[in-house]
């Protein structure tokens, strides 16, 4: 399903029902909603009775618009423009890498319907902090001066980074002081991340107001946290916060 955002750009979503809160999962850079821990998460959701949004950021996945016009502030807009239309009631969000930024961005906003929040190797300040820190000079003339820059990527093919995607990013930053965020917030991490250090999501729970935050670190895990361990915490942890129960665990999904 695609709804128009107001300007032409056709916003895709998923949609599935069920009782509240509704999960809504928020993908990373470059990702989209049909990525494993997407459709995992969305399907654990469906076997506990909980309704779910699956989204994908304009240029992103099957929305239109182009990727090269996206910033952490329109792709925070497309998300809450989703959700307000979308869904009803309380909403727990799950956002992976930078989809960990948007969330935080977005309970900021919306205090009144954002019940949880869970962090998924999350990403915070990543465009100032990792993106723009990790060029050399002779990138961020390139940067500077064209407007847009490509990199090999980790994951294949290449990295597009744009000056608007770091210059917009430094509006959003939260790192740098207290996070006005009370809801109850479970961060997940893997210490062999190479992309976003695992020391982030300490950073991260200093910084939230929230007095329950919990870190969970795997040790051997990486960025993804796709393997069937990994998911089997995540899905644990995105199950507790769903139902309010800290036994709701992945015995409650299907096979």
């Amino acid at each position: 399903m695609h709804l128009d955002r107001g300007d032409g750009v056709q916003l895709a979503y998923t949609l599935t029902p069920g009782r509240q809160p509704t999960l809504v999962f928020l993908p990373g850079f470059m990702s989209d909603m049909a990525g494993e821990k997407a459709t995992l998460l969305a399907a654990h959701a469906s076997g506990l009775g909980h309704a779910s949004l699956r989204l994908d950021y304009s240029g992103h996945g099957t929305s239109t618009g182009q990727f090269v016009h996206g910033t952490i502030g329109r792709w925070t807009q497309d998300a809450l423009f989703l959700i307000d239309r979308l869904t009803q009631g309380p909403v727990v969000l799950a956002g992976s890498s930078m989809g960990g930024w948007i969330a935080l961005l977005a309970a900021r906003a919306r205090p009144d319907r954002v019940t949880a929040l869970v962090g998924i190797a999350a990403a915070p300040d990543f465009t100032e902090t990792l993106m723009w820190a990790g060029l050399d000079e002779a990138a961020r003339a390139v940067l500077l001066r064209d407007g847009l820059l490509r990199i090999p990527s980790a994951y294949g093919g290449e990295q597009i980074i744009t000056r608007g995607l770091i210059e917009d990013g430094r509006n959003h930053l939260v790192l740098g002081g207290p996070i006005p965020i009370t809801c109850p917030v479970r961060l997940l991490h893997g210490q062999q991340d190479p992309d976003v250090p695992w020391q982030t999501a300490l950073q991260l729970a200093r910084r939230l107001e929230s007095t329950d935050v919990q870190v969970t670190l795997i040790k051997d895990a990486g960025h993804r946290l796709s393997r069937q361990g990994d998911l089997a915490v995540l899905q644990d942890l995105v199950g507790a916060l769903l139902t309010g129960r800290p036994e709701a665990s992945r015995k409650s999904t299907p096979a």
